[in-house]
C-alpha cells in the first residue's frame, strides 16, 4: 500500500477523496492538511509516498508548497484542482497525474496505475524548485506570510526554525537547507542564515570567525567554515 497525504483547504473535498482512496484498497492515509504549514509538517513527520495536493489554496498555493519541501522527503505528487488551466500546467510540469474535482472512482483508478509505474520520484520536479519569496509561519489560528526581503536572519534551535525580521520572530516548518537554496539567504553558520541586504556591520574576530550585526541590532555568528564565503559575497 502507498502512504498518502491529502492537502486541501476545504473539508468536504478532503473527506470525499479520503473515502475514494480507501475504496481503492491501495493507500494508507497518513494524514490530512488544510494549509501549507500543516502540510509541510506532515510531509516531514509522516514521509508520505504520494501527496494529493490542491493547487488553489489561500496564502500558500500547491505550487508554492512544493518549493518548500526538502529533496529527501519529496513525495510523488498528484494535483487535485477544479480548474482545467491548473491541471494542464501540473501535467506539463511532470506531476504523476492530476485529478479534476469532483474526482470520480474511474479517473482515480488511472492515477493508481500511474503511481504504480512510478514508484519514486526520479528527480526534483521543475514545479518544486521555484524561488521562495514569502515564508509561511505558524501563528495562533493564523498563517503569517513573511516576505524574504523583510527577513534579517533565520536560526535553527532545539525547539525549531525561526525567521527573524524587524517586526518579530516567527516559527516556520521550512528548513535552513531549503531557505538557503531557494530563498537566496546567506549561510554564515551551521545554525544561521542571514539576509545580506540586512547586514549593517561585520566584526572580524581572530581571523577564523566573525559576528554580523543586522539593521535591527541582531547579532549573528559567522563560523570559520563559512567566513571566507561571507567575506567573498560581501566584498570584505
Amino acid at each position: 500500500m502507498m502512504r498518502a497525504l491529502i492537502v486541501d483547504d476545504e473539508l468536504h473535498p478532503r473527506e470525499e477523496l479520503a473515502l475514494l482512496l480507501a475504496q481503492t484498497g491501495e493507500f494508507e492515509l497518513v494524514g490530512q492538511a488544510e494549509n501549507g504549514v500543516e502540510a509541510l509538517a506532515a510531509i516531514r513527520r509522516e514521509r508520505p509516498e504520494v501527496v494529493f495536493l490542491d493547487i488553489r489554496m489561500p496564502g500558500v498555493s500547491g505550487f508554492d508548497l512544493l518549493s518548500m519541501v526538502d529533496d529527501d522527503v519529496m513525495p510523488q505528487v498528484v494535483f487535485v484542482t477544479a480548474h482545467d488551466e491548473f491541471a494542464l500546467r501540473a501535467f506539463d510540469e511532470d506531476a504523476v497525474d492530476y485529478l479534476l474535482k469532483p474526482v470520480s472512482p474511474e479517473r482515480l483508478a488511472r492515477t493508481v496505475e500511474r503511481l504504480k509505474q512510478r514508484s519514486a520520484p526520479s528527480a526534483r520536479p521543475a514545479f518544486a524548485s521555484a524561488p521562495i519569496t514569502r515564508i509561511p509561519c505558524a501563528g495562533k489560528r493564523t498563517i503569517k506570510l513573511v516576505n524574504v526581503s523583510d527577513i534579517e536572519l533565520v536560526k535553527s534551535t532545539l525547539s525549531g526554525v525561526y525567521v527573524v525580521s524587524g517586526q518579530g520572530e516567527y516559527g516556520t516548518e521550512l528548513t535552513l537547507q531549503v531557505l538557503e537554496a531557494r530563498a537566496g539567504l546567506l549561510r554564515c553558520h551551521k545554525q544561521y542564515l542571514v539576509n545580506a541586504a540586512a547586514i549593517d556591520e561585520v566584526s572580524l574576530g581572530d581571523g577564523s570567525n566573525a559576528t554580523i550585526r543586522t539593521r535591527s541590532g541582531h547579532s549573528v555568528p559567522v563560523s570559520r567554515r563559512h567566513l571566507s564565503r561571507v567575506r567573498e559575497l560581501l566584498g570584505i
